[in-house]
């Protein structure tokens, strides 16, 4: 370990996460804000650290994120794929509990456009026969 801080980029629906890691005792910072003010949900905060726990590394690091786009939801996603390529810099011995859990895979499901003559995606107007 050269380096003092390791860098991740992180991405789920519209949300874009930028991460950094550096060894500390275990802070999260996220948009200048605390990590419990900025996630309220306990089961946002849990998806975001998962990384760090198939890891072993749950108290070992700081992190600073910026996140931008989306909701809460695609937000948390996107902490968690930066956090995971973070961990990957760090160490790449940590690929193979990180491929396992699923964290380094991009999820690339977005919302679908509506359509014309549509209501929604892919609902459409109640048939009339008269």
């Amino acid at each position: 370990m050269s380096r003092k801080r390791f860098y991740g980029t992180g991405r789920r629906k519209t949300s874009v996460a930028r991460l950094y890691i550096t060894p500390g005792e275990g802070f999260v910072v996220v948009n200048n804000r605390l990590f419990e003010q900025y996630f309220p949900r306990e089961v946002q905060r849990m998806v975001i650290l998962q990384p760090m726990d198939s890891t072993g590394n749950l108290s070992k690091f700081d992190i600073r994120v910026t996140v931008a786009g989306g909701g809460p939801s695609g937000q948390a996603g996107a902490i968690r794929h930066a956090l995971a390529r973070a961990l990957l810099s760090l160490n790449q011995d940590y690929r193979k509990p990180l491929r396992r859990g699923g964290f380094l895979t991009r999820d690339a499901r977005k919302v679908e456009r509506k359509k014309y003559g549509h209501l929604k995606a892919r609902k459409k107007g109640q048939y009339s026969k008269r």
